[in-house]
């Protein structure tokens, strides 16, 4: 059953996710607080950290990196963006 939250990074009332996303406490904010439409937002821009960075996600430096842009990219702050990206235009 969904759960309607007010998501942190959008500023909207809209449907939680399903389960903890991630574990630990900052899983259950996640969890508690972003919305799946602002979740689907960090799947892709983790996507092109991962793409344009290089990482392994198995390597538990890229791991902790990802874990703290995905703080920072959810509930404000200077979050990491890939030098020379630009995502692609929505109206084409």
């Amino acid at each position: 059953m969904s759960h309607i939250i007010h998501c942190a990074k959008l500023d909207i009332d809209a449907e939680g996710l399903d389960f903890a996303p991630w574990p630990g406490p900052l899983g259950q904010r996640i969890y508690n607080e972003i919305s799946k439409s602002a979740w689907q937002q960090w799947l892709a821009h983790q996507t092109t950290l991962i793409n344009e960075y290089r990482l392994n996600p198995l390597d538990p430096k890229a791991r902790k990196f990802l874990a703290e842009e995905m703080e920072k990219f959810l509930f404000g702050g200077d979050f990491a963006k890939a030098a020379g990206f630009t995502a692609p235009d929505s109206e084409s």
